[in-house]
């Protein structure tokens, strides 16, 4: 069942109005992405009184730029990690179960040039599927060398010996995070977009709320809170920065910003709903080839970054390698001119006090959790597929932190999220072109809607533009183009074609500039120089 019979609007002056208010929230939070977002749901599941502030759109940073993967981890499992390992296979489970619409399993499969390594890394992922236990999503199998081929039909066949298949799952990040977002408000609580915090509020030396303003109006709130979390991935050191400065005394940067880079190319490149795994790369990292929406993506890289962009550019040599690399394992290599979207997130990678952060590779993926003298709760690390029990994890600090009355934690495993529809009645088309499956339950509002036969691109209809700026917080062309179509990132040429007529539509519906011409210049952003 949805959570929402009908949907709730996002208009955004009622959104403000609310804003205005002179509440006393339970939490206030900070950072609308995935970790952010996962918060709010637990927390007013759980019956607090919260609030969320995004200071652009939700998951417009690292949140929409993952490589799609709901995974356990096999890298993981490669270090050793166990703990690690076993968290994320239960959370993959708990994920494409509470959003079937937007996760499925998928399978991959890892192709081997040498004879030993079928049965090195079968064995392996053996031992993945045993950790994964009944929360398995198929068995791994050893594959002939004719079988490899025949679920990658374009796999480099010189030298192929045989290889390995295994799964694990995929989703779509951006509309999850929405789903996220649209979850915690049909339960009451209040989340605002483009509304960043500036500054934390204190009373008696402890964080007692913030101050934010609005983007569009330029209006500032005041907003009181019993317990603030800090949940703004690469970008909690600048409240942890503030906060310190609160207290008079410095602090060490937690967070070791690393990029890491994807291209998508057309689905010629890779025609399967079978993913490429290559285990091991020239710089030592994981390869993906993964069919997404009718397209592939190629990724990923990890490069140290020493600032934190909102918009971060591949460097030359990611995009050289990530292309070079891809076609080793290809039988058509792929080149500057085939690719159609390119995109940048930038992980928050926690590193120890006394490390540089010249090595990312090396940095725990682990999230962290923690509470300043004043009481502000900081999180990141992590990764999408953990974000739940993330979310767990910091109520658990706010708890210790005394700012918040305990509560039974639990209250998210079977939460199914919105539009989620029983889970029997979902077919595996995530790596079709996107249309109204990834609506789930809400298919039918969305199609009752003015200008549903009207479509834009595939995928994307008038209607869609209505039901993103009506019911999904969208404010501007990149908001309906960028995430909740994600036509930017797999078409960067057709995002920006369509973008006059989505504007028009859009400015329809809000009354507003809708930022038609910043979005063309970010498209441009989405394609290399060729």
């Amino acid at each position: 069942m949805s959570q929402v019979a009908t949907p709730l609007t996002t208009d955004r002056a009622a959104l403000l109005a609310r804003l205005a208010q002179p509440e006393t929230y339970d939490l206030a939070i900070i950072g609308g992405g995935a970790t952010g977002l996962g918060v709010a749901v637990d927390a007013v599941a759980r019956g607090f009184k919260v609030v969320l502030l995004e200071s652009m759109d939700f998951a417009k940073g690292t949140s929409s730029r993952a490589t799609k993967l709901v995974h356990g981890g096999v890298r993981y499992l490669a270090q050793g990690n166990i703990s690690l390992v076993r968290e994320a296979l239960h959370e993959r489970t708990t994920l494409l179960h509470n959003a079937p619409h937007l996760a499925q399993p998928l399978a991959f499969v890892m192709p081997s040039y040498r004879l030993l390594d079928t049965p090195f890394y079968g064995v392996g992922l053996k031992m993945y599927d045993a950790l994964a236990g009944k929360a398995g999503l198929g068995a791994t199998e050893f594959l002939s060398r004719g079988k490899t081929v025949q679920y990658l039909p374009t796999v480099q066949q010189r030298g192929l010996k045989g290889g390995v298949k295994y799964w694990d799952g995929q989703f779509d990040d951006a509309r999850l995070a929405l789903a996220l977002a649209r979850t915690a408000a049909a339960k009451g609580a209040l989340l605002v977009n483009y509304c960043p915090a500036e500054k934390l509020l204190y009373e008696d030396g402890k964080v007692s709320g913030l101050i934010c303003r609005d983007e569009e109006s330029g209006q500032s709130f005041n907003v009181r809170a019993k317990c603030v979390v800090n949940a703004t991935g690469p970008w909690v050191d600048l409240f942890r920065q503030q906060d310190a400065e609160a207290q008079g005394k410095p602090v060490k940067p937690m967070v070791a910003p690393s990029q890491g880079v994807h291209v998508v190319v057309d689905r010629d490149f890779l025609p399967s709903d079978h993913a490429l795994l290559v285990p091991k790369t020239a710089d030592g990292r994981v390869l993906f080839a993964v069919p997404w929406l009718g397209k592939v993506i190629l990724g990923t890289t990890d490069t140290p970054r020493h600032d934190l962009a909102r918009e971060p550019m591949p460097f030359q040599q990611e995009l050289d390698f990530i292309l070079s690399e891809a076609g080793k394992y290809l039988s058509r290599k792929p080149t500057l001119a085939d690719v159609r979207s390119m995109w940048v997130g930038l992980r928050p990678l926690v590193k120890p006090q006394d490390d540089d952060g010249a090595n990312t590779k090396k940095i725990s993926r682990e999230h962290t959790v923690m509470a300043s003298r004043t009481g502000l709760i900081t999180v990141t690390g992590g990764k999408w597929t953990t974000y739940r029990a993330m979310a767990e994890d910091v109520l658990a600090e706010c708890f210790e932190a005394g700012c918040l009355p305990r509560r039974p934690a639990g209250v998210t495993v079977h939460l199914p999220l919105v539009g989620a529809p029983a889970e029997a009645a979902v077919q595996h088309r995530m790596n079709q072109t996107q249309g109204l499956h990834s609506y789930g339950t809400e298919a039918a509002a969305v199609a009752a809607l003015p200008g549903a036969d009207s479509w834009l691109a595939d995928g994307l209809s008038e209607a869609m533009v209505r039901f993103a700026a009506r019911f999904e917080y969208a404010r501007s062309v990149e908001d309906v183009l960028a995430r909740r179509s994600r036509l930017l990132f797999l078409d960067a040429r057709k995002a920006a074609e369509i973008a006059p007529r989505v504007a028009a539509v859009l400015a329809e519906e809000l009354g507003r500039d809708v930022h038609l011409d910043d979005f063309l210049a970010l498209a441009r952003q989405y394609l290399p120089a060729v």
